[in-house]
């Protein structure tokens, strides 16, 4: 047995989903709560980050960034515009072409980053992470990567921002709780990419919610619908490692689908709002018009999160169609989009967000701090304020319950909780190294013997 499959067995699960109870209680938990504080509930009562004009002052914090591609050094503009005192030092990247435009980027904001403290390679983030002036890693590669660079950046004790989805597989999900444990053991702060749990419209909708305002809940649904995002046809020269890493969003081992890698913010949501992840998940979906890559283009999957309580996923990439994202709770006594508005059940307004006025006047209908911006904001927070935080467990169970649906999108067949948790199913090549992939890249048919 190996180490892996020893802290798994010896888990214990339940003391994971309620270390952070309050942060989660949601609908399907809150009656006697709220009997108690429905007066004085509060930010911090329920375990929500604090909505912050800017991080607190404090000891300078110098970041490294694992990941250099568009997220990634977007990643890193969001860190260094969440407070004074802030610093990218460091890259690491598998491609120099990444490590120079990220570099570029930031000598334009006058932010030059040292050439001797940017790393090329599949051991980069290890060059990075020795770095004892980095005090904060900020993990924006490819999900596939991800608990293997988490693991490493508590090992070396920095604190960590990375980016959802936490891993592609049951066996990454559960080295991320495992190492999300060892992080709270030693104090380090960990927060991650799910930017509505730190959007104040989400944020104080949610605080409705938990006061009454829909009632119980009833029913859910999350959809993701978009155009086709982007893709890399094969390159003369380019072996099948670098040309998969370089159109990773089209391949499963890397990106986990787009289910995981957009619609995981959907059914985030919904976790959060009703306070436990779902039991099982039945669903389909299918090709029809990618020309890269082994994923789906659709996804419908009914999640059961049991005493009759069920939401449908819905997420596409397709050119051309009806678009649109969001969430939504119905409860007994109305229902919410969960962003900004509650509903009456008979369709007049209940409760509405205000968001902040222009200079005339007129409500903006945005948020003066983006989320991406605030995320940053309260790991800054955190730090230096001592008022720790660990959002690592639960988007690692919102990502399993991503990869639940998508499992039974790709069979066919229904997934229970308990079934996937402890699937020893893990994607990709045994080797990760540039030159032939020793894998067969093939689109799941349900109903046939599938891998994932």
């Amino acid at each position: 047995m190996n180490t892996m499959e020893k802290e798994t067995k010896n888990m214990d699960r339940r003391k994971f989903f309620e270390s952070s109870a309050l942060a989660g209680i949601g609908l399907l938990g809150a009656a006697s709560f709220l009997s108690s504080c429905k007066e004085h509930i509060d930010n911090k009562t329920l375990g929500l980050p604090p909505i912050l004009k800017a991080a607190p002052k404090g000891k300078k914090l110098r970041a490294g960034l694992v990941g250099a591609g568009n997220r990634g050094t977007g990643a890193a503009i969001n860190f260094i515009s969440a407070g004074p005192d802030l610093e990218i030092i460091a890259l690491a990247d598998v491609f120099q072409d990444k490590i120079d435009a990220c570099r570029e980027r930031f000598a334009g904001f006058k932010r030059p980053i040292p050439e001797e403290n940017c790393f090329i390679g599949f051991d980069a983030y290890k060059k990075l992470m020795a770095l004892k002036e980095v005090d904060v890693v900020l993990l924006a590669t490819p999900p596939k990567f991800r608990p293997l660079h988490f693991e490493e950046a508590v090992r070396q004790g920095k604190h960590v921002f990375m980016e959802k989805p936490m891993a592609v597989d049951p066996v990454g999900i559960r080295s991320i709780i495992a190492t999300a444990k060892k992080a709270e053991s030693v104090g380090l702060n960990v927060v991650t990419g799910t930017q509505r749990r730190h959007q104040e419209d989400y944020i104080e909708t949610y605080k409705q919610v938990m006061t009454g305002a829909i009632g119980k809940p009833l029913a859910a649904k999350a959809y993701w619908n978009q155009n086709h995002v982007w893709f890399r046809t094969r390159e003369e020269g380019w072996d099948d490692m670098t040309y998969m890493i370089r159109n990773w969003n089209n391949f499963c081992w890397l990106c986990g689908d787009h289910i995981l890698d957009t619609h995981i913010h959907n059914i985030d949501v919904i976790n959060w709002f009703l306070g436990k992840h779902p039991e099982s998940a039945i669903g389909y979906g299918g090709r029809a018009r990618r020309v890269t890559g082994d994923q789906y283009d659709f996804f419908s999957v009914d999640f059961d999160f049991g005493n009759g309580i069920s939401s449908h996923s819905m997420c596409r990439e397709i050119d051309d169609c009806a678009n649109g994202t969001g969430e939504l709770v119905m409860g007994t006594e109305g229902y919410t989009n969960c962003q900004n508005t509650i509903w009456n059940l008979d369709g007049t307004v209940k409760w509405k967000f205000s968001y902040p006025k222009d200079e005339n006047g007129n409500e903006t209908n945005s948020l003066k701090i983006p989320p991406y911006v605030q995320e940053h904001m309260h790991l800054v927070h955190a730090i230096r304020t001592g008022e720790y935080v660990n959002e690592a467990e639960r988007t690692a169970i919102s990502t399993l319950t991503a990869i639940m649906g998508r499992t039974s999108a790709y069979t066919g067949k229904k997934v229970l909780w308990d079934e996937i948790f402890k699937s020893g199913m893990e994607l990709g090549p045994k080797v990760i190294e540039f030159g032939p992939v020793d894998m067969q890249i093939e689109v799941p048919v349900p109903g046939a013997p599938c891998k994932v």
